[in-house]
């Protein structure tokens, strides 16, 4: 469990990151992983999605212009964060996206309001994965999905700690993906490679 003077290093670390955050190399990085997710995504005719750690809004963005009748939420524990997602928020798509300052642990909507969840490259940053994951089970509808971009390791080790960060970073094999998944009634679907050591896991809420 992240301490919580930890989990503070870490929320400024992000807020001082966000004015540049969309400088070159996160940019085409992000870009090209987001290229890729698209390939995978389904989603129905009038979809509502959830991002969860959606930075500056960059998925979001690229989700509402691929899929007209979306309607967005993102979620951002860095306040300064989601100053910058709502101040660069097109105005092409700007009425169907809102953004929210909360935690992944506790979110801030009810009960199956979501048809698709989406992560990408935060889920290595929460102190308590499985709660993250029990979360995303509770908005997510019937039937809706779970899409967790992350770096991963690849070996039968469930997890691998790193402490480059305040409060470190954890990178999950896809067995320990699948098991958290599991334990939030949420099953996978399949695993795909995005981007070098990024892996994309999607799983299924079971249908009543």
């Amino acid at each position: 469990m992240m301490e919580p003077n930890a989990i503070n290093r870490k929320q400024k670390l992000f807020d001082r990151w966000a004015p540049n955050y969309d400088w070159v190399f996160t940019s085409v990085f992000y870009q090209a992983i987001h290229k890729r997710l698209l390939e995978y995504v389904n989603l129905p005719d009038k979809p509502n999605v959830l991002d969860i750690g959606c930075g500056t809004g960059r998925l979001l963005t690229r989700l509402a212009t691929e899929f007209p009748n979306l309607q967005g939420t993102g979620l951002d524990f860095s306040a300064e964060m989601i100053r910058q997602a709502r101040r660069r928020k097109p105005d092409s798509v700007r009425p169907r996206l809102i953004y929210v300052q909360g935690n992944a642990e506790s979110l801030p909507f009810a009960d199956e309001q979501f048809d698709a969840v989406f992560n990408t490259i935060s889920f290595l940053h929460y102190p308590k994965p499985e709660q993250v994951f029990s979360e995303v089970s509770r908005v997510l509808s019937p039937g809706g999905r779970f899409y967790l971009a992350d770096f991963a390791v690849r070996w039968q080790t469930s997890l691998l700690d790193l402490r480059v960060s305040p409060g470190g970073i954890r990178l999950y094999s896809p067995q320990a993906r699948e098991q958290l998944g599991v334990q939030a009634g949420l099953g996978c679907a399949g695993h795909y490679d995005l981007l070098g050591p990024v892996l994309l896991s999607i799983f299924t809420k079971q249908t009543v």
